[in-house]
């Protein structure tokens, strides 16, 4: 859930979309057209200039409407390449930190992934699009509401839950996978252990502006093999609820 200079309240969504093929999708009032799906094409060639090469992680974030997790306010910035608030202090990740996170993650179709921090729900949908199964964690109550009800609108294999990222979730552990989606000072012990071996944490460190993007390989209950990947701003890893 990255910083942002515009702020934006997220719509609640309660109704259903419905899928035609070659055709417009409507949620809730909101539509998926020829232009936005235009528009998520163009930002997919812009991704892959900037240096992703994961089809699979391009071919989820082409499928996924962006704007649908967007007031309507505001669609027109739904695809360029910028994170945008969320209220509640969160923002909705700039697309490129979605894809490159993704990317590190190595997802594979059956994967159970821990997403620490749900935010807008983006990032989740992007996962379960993958074929994963998602359980995701947030702190702020109302992001959690929104969140859910939104991604049980869209069919996603996700579970929410509201509560403390910095403790997991124990009862669903190990995982395959792990994401953390805001900037962590350290890397929480908890998570470590919920991981399963040879499994994947994707983690942002640091207590400044920028962080380093941290991929944290288990190798065994007490070996990781840690690799960092670059700079990234990220909103603060929040402990207790809201």
């Amino acid at each position: 859930m990255q910083s942002s200079v515009v702020s934006i309240q997220l719509l609640v969504m309660s109704k259903t979309f419905i899928i035609f093929e070659n055709a417009t999708t409507y949620f809730c009032g909101v539509e998926d057209t020829f232009k936005h799906q235009a528009l998520r094409k163009k930002l997919i060639l812009h991704l892959k200039k900037s240096g992703i090469k994961d089809f699979k992680v391009l071919q989820a974030m082409e499928k996924i409407p962006r704007h649908f997790f967007f007031n309507s306010a505001f669609l027109q910035f739904a695809y360029d390449d910028v994170a945008f608030q969320i209220g509640e202090g969160q923002t909705i990740s700039q697309p490129y930190t979605v894809a490159r996170q993704t990317e590190l993650l190595e997802v594979r179709k059956g994967d159970t992934i821990l997403e620490i921090g749900t935010g807008s729900g983006y990032q989740a949908a992007v996962l379960s699009g993958l074929g994963a199964t998602v359980v995701s964690i947030e702190r702020n109550k109302k992001l959690h509401e929104r969140a859910k009800n939104m991604l049980e609108e869209l069919k996603c294999h996700v579970k929410c839950f509201y509560g403390d990222g910095y403790k997991g979730l124990p009862e669903f552990a190990p995982y395959d996978r792990i994401i953390v989606t805001a900037a962590a000072p350290y890397v929480p012990d908890n998570l470590l252990k919920q991981l399963k071996p040879r499994g994947i944490l994707i983690i942002p460190v640091g207590k400044d502006n920028l962080q380093v993007m941290k991929k944290i390989r288990k190798i065994d209950e007490n070996e990781y093999d840690i690799k960092d990947f670059g700079n990234f701003s990220f909103v603060p890893l929040l402990n207790e609820t809201s």
